[in-house]
């Protein structure tokens, strides 16, 4: 599984259920990586989309322990044990989701952006965990006022830790 994520200078991703940052060169890349591919997610990630609705031309599943929870349009798995195994699955949030399923995945899409913004929920910060590397950084892009790198990690080898 593969995590990807926009995060601010102190790992911050959201705010009242919103992103903390409107890149459009950054919504470009999550619909390229995210494409054809299954995107998982929560409850609340599914209800922040415009009108509730799926992400066309993906799978999207959400773990939701609500049994009334039945959304048109999605993969709806109640534990992580019913959570179908795909590689080519992209993580895409809350926290909740990203701490849960961290431990599954082997790469890291991170657009990282050199801001603060006030967050009330947060990305475990890669930098600072033992078994997660830097393997590609991508050149400094100016939008909206703001700085961001698109970065990419790798969960380090067992030997390498």
């Amino acid at each position: 599984m593969k995590l990807i994520a926009a995060v601010s200078a102190d790992w911050g991703i959201g705010k009242d259920n919103q992103l903390l940052f409107s890149l459009p060169t950054d919504m470009k890349f999550f619909r390229t990586m995210t494409k054809g591919a299954a995107i998982i997610m929560g409850r609340r990630t599914l209800e922040s989309f415009p009108g509730g609705k799926p992400l066309k031309g993906r799978e999207n599943i959400v773990l939701s322990r609500d049994p009334s929870f039945c959304p048109e349009g999605v993969t709806v798995v109640r534990t992580l044990k019913d959570l179908p195994e795909r590689p080519d699955a992209f993580v895409i949030g809350g926290e909740a989701i990203y701490r849960l399923l961290l431990d599954r995945c082997d790469t890291a899409y991170i657009t990282k952006v050199d801001a603060v913004a006030p967050a009330d929920r947060f990305l475990p910060d890669l930098d600072a965990l033992p078994d997660w590397e830097l393997a590609e950084q991508g050149e400094p892009i100016e939008e909206n006022g703001l700085t961001f790198r698109f970065l990419t990690y790798r969960r380090r080898q067992e030997e390498a830790l």
